[in-house]
């Protein structure tokens, strides 16, 4: 049926995109990426992949509507009033997070390019960086770098989740093997990580986040106070 046809069935009414996409979050945080199918939601839904394809056209596009919902909520729930600063960083660590409790959001926020997610993330640390004093001709670069932080962190550190839940391995464990590793680098070729090799086993990976937020506020301060 033509999307554009006006007449529905009483059961394609009953199901909104919303129950759709709230549906789709529940098979991706259970089963991951690849137990996201047509059937899998049909089945959930108790429909026909018939009445799915009337709001949704394809995995690509369900995707991309379950990250934004997750985004928009953590949009939302941000601390409203809060210091330009004290905003970006509450942000950050809130789609940290968000990614942590949904780990295929981050690779799907990655993917998502200029669609709605990703903008909705634009927008506000564009709005804040504004606030902070940033002139026109340098709000982009430091949009971006904050943008491509946040989310490349985020969703390496999402992907890393994954992969301990994937291989059934404790984080500490597998971060144990791979600092035992590096201090088993050539000490000629290698000696910045073959000292960092006892760090690696105790580091934060939220803290460290948080640290790199911090070193591009500190920078963005410095180009806001030589405008």
């Amino acid at each position: 049926m033509d999307k554009k046809t006006p007449r529905r069935t009483r059961r394609e009414e009953s199901l909104s995109k919303e129950r759709i996409i709230e549906a789709a979050i529940d098979i991706l945080d259970r089963s991951g990426e690849s137990g996201l199918t047509f059937r899998a939601l049909s089945d959930m839904l108790a429909t026909g992949p018939g009445a799915i394809y009337w709001h949704i056209d394809n995995k690509d596009d369900l995707l991309t509507a379950a990250c934004d919902a997750i985004v928009a909520r953590t949009v939302q729930a941000g601390a409203s009033g809060a210091a330009p600063r004290d905003a970006i960083r509450a942000l950050a660590l809130d789609l940290f997070d968000a990614m942590e409790a949904h780990p295929w959001a981050g690779a799907a926020l990655i993917r998502a390019g200029g669609q709605l997610p990703v903008v909705r993330v634009l927008e506000c640390l564009g709005r804040q960086v504004q606030a902070l004093g940033v002139p026109p001709q340098a709000q982009w670069l430091t949009v971006s770098a904050l943008l491509h932080f946040i989310l490349g962190v985020g969703g390496q550190n999402a992907a890393n989740m994954q992969r301990v839940c994937g291989d059934d391995v404790a984080r500490g464990d597998l971060l144990d093997q791979v600092a035992a590793a590096w201090s088993r680098l050539s000490p000629a070729d290698y000696p910045f990580a073959r000292s960092m090799a006892g760090q690696l086993r105790i580091h934060d990976d939220r803290a460290d986040f948080l640290a790199g937020v911090d070193l591009i506020l500190n920078g963005i301060g410095v180009i806001a106070a030589q405008a």
